[in-house]
């Protein structure tokens, strides 16, 4: 059964300004003794960020790397990047900031740059679950990463809002662009990225990697392909109960007695 997606995050790159999935706003929580850090109208970063910044005294450091390195669209060296790339790391969440972590992967090219605000990348057949789709219904906030592990060694971040397109209407709206008509790889939808934000993740910490050849079974609905019960959970009670769960409170310490209730960033800013 196909994948029902309410028609408001569907196909268009003329979409209404209100964004086509509604997030209701946390409500207003109280802020402890941490010190207070304005927010400028143009200044990058969330409220959250700002403060460990001041806490810790990186403010001026952060301020030098999102005047340096911060952008709103991909610049021509990342294009050529992204046009390499053959995975990609996206973080979604959903309506109550619940978050999920996954890997995109194709070969050379199947993330298409649009244009320098507009990034798209297919979704092919998964496991049904439809986690990361599922939260960009809900909200369409995404954190891409890009990690060259081989030759360059840099990582590349785009933050911004998607839109989900099933391909027909993904190829009416952008034509031009080839279907991949290999075993497994046809895009079953799109998720069309309007770039917010664009910055490098710098090389110090990547492990450098050495390009083998693999055959990957694109699509397979084999369960010794797609990996079986690797970590033995089959057959493992879901959910059992603990003695003392522990629940992160909405309040994190920033250390030296203060704390701050740290509230998604709003966006535009």
């Amino acid at each position: 059964m196909p994948l029902r997606i309410p028609a408001v995050v569907l196909p268009g790159r003329d979409r209404p300004a209100t964004p086509p999935v509604v997030v209701p706003a946390p409500p207003e929580r109280g802020v402890s003794d941490a010190p207070q850090v304005p927010d400028g109208p143009h200044r990058p970063g969330s409220a959250g960020e700002h403060t460990l910044q001041a806490e810790v005294g990186s403010s001026a450091r952060a301020g030098r790397f999102y005047d340096d390195q911060l952008r709103d669209r991909l610049l021509p060296r990342m294009i050529e990047f992204v046009g390499r790339m053959e995975m990609a790391f996206v973080a979604t969440s959903d309506a109550h900031g619940e978050c999920d972590s996954s890997l995109r992967a194709g070969p050379p090219g199947f993330l298409h740059v649009l244009d320098p605000y507009t990034l798209a990348y297919p979704e092919y057949r998964g496991n049904g679950v439809y986690a990361s789709l599922g939260n960009l219904v809900e909200n369409p906030h995404v954190g891409m990463l890009m990690v060259d592990f081989t030759e360059s060694l840099i990582g590349l971040h785009v933050n911004g809002r998607a839109r989900i397109m099933d391909d027909d209407a993904f190829r009416t709206t952008y034509p031009g662009h080839a279907r991949d008509h290999a075993a497994g790889r046809r895009a079953e939808r799109w998720v069309v990225v309007d770039v917010e934000e664009a910055y490098i993740h710098c090389r110090k910490h990547i492990p450098r990697m050495e390009r083998v050849t693999q055959r990957r079974a694109w699509g397979t609905d084999d369960p010794a392909r797609k990996g079986g019960d690797f970590f033995g959970a089959k057959g493992t009670e879901p959910r059992v109960p603990r003695p003392s769960r522990r629940r992160f409170p909405s309040t994190t310490h920033l250390g030296a007695g203060a704390s701050r209730t740290l509230r998604r960033r709003p966006h535009g800013r």
